[in-house]
């Protein structure tokens, strides 16, 4: 599979404020409860904003909230199963004779791409995370899955341990690196350009260059 042809919905938040009268039938509710809750998490923080003032923000109902989150934190982490998927979907299709980190650095390229788009999301998220310690906590969770899911699917493909897990552990931490590299504000070059030279260090590293 071509990773162009590779696409997920992560999500597509329009950056829009809505009247709280506005009838609760428009269309994206999902997406304008996002953008709610990042205007109110950045402007009062997370632990001070509550499900009820997000709804209102949207001009929507504390019921039509929880019909597409589960909590308020699930903003913040809505796409962690199509994230994980196009990696593990890109390293179970990768060419048989492909090395594992090979494979794995295939899906962070695809990973990149599917991000891009979402660089100003992506900083506004990363900031109201990095203010908080129990969001940092989930971060922290939701990479160890990853890896795991990672670790998976190259045993699946025969690759013997420690081999799979060290691939997936190392793709991971490139992931994580280079993605704080692109979030930040004076940034202005693509992550796939900051990906590429990442995994390039992590290579050098490893050689002892």
């Amino acid at each position: 599979m071509s990773v162009a042809a590779i696409t997920i919905p992560l999500m597509s938040v329009a950056v829009i404020r809505y009247h709280r009268r506005m009838s609760r039938w428009e269309p994206d509710a999902r997406g304008r409860l996002a953008q709610a809750a990042m205007e109110l998490y950045t402007e009062r923080g997370f632990e001070q904003t509550t499900v009820v003032e997000i709804a209102e923000r949207a001009g929507l109902t504390e019921r039509t909230f929880f019909r597409y989150f589960a909590d308020k934190r699930e903003v913040l982490f809505q796409g962690q199963e199509e994230f994980q998927n196009l990696f593990v979907s890109v390293v179970a299709e990768a060419p048989d004779a492909q090395a594992p980190f090979d494979a794995v650095a295939a899906a962070l390229h695809a990973a990149a791409l599917q991000f891009e788009p979402r660089r100003p999301w992506s900083q506004e998220r990363q900031r109201v995370i990095e203010a908080n310690p129990g969001l940092q906590e989930r971060e922290l969770i939701k990479l160890a899955t990853l890896v795991s899911a990672i670790a998976e699917t190259l045993r699946a493909r025969g690759v013997d341990e420690p081999a799979a897990s060290l691939a997936a552990q190392s793709g991971v931490a490139v992931f994580h690196v280079a993605f704080r590299r692109w979030v930040v504000a004076e940034n202005s070059r693509t992550f796939q350009d900051i990906m590429t030279e990442s995994l390039a260090t992590l290579k050098a590293v490893a050689a002892g260059e």
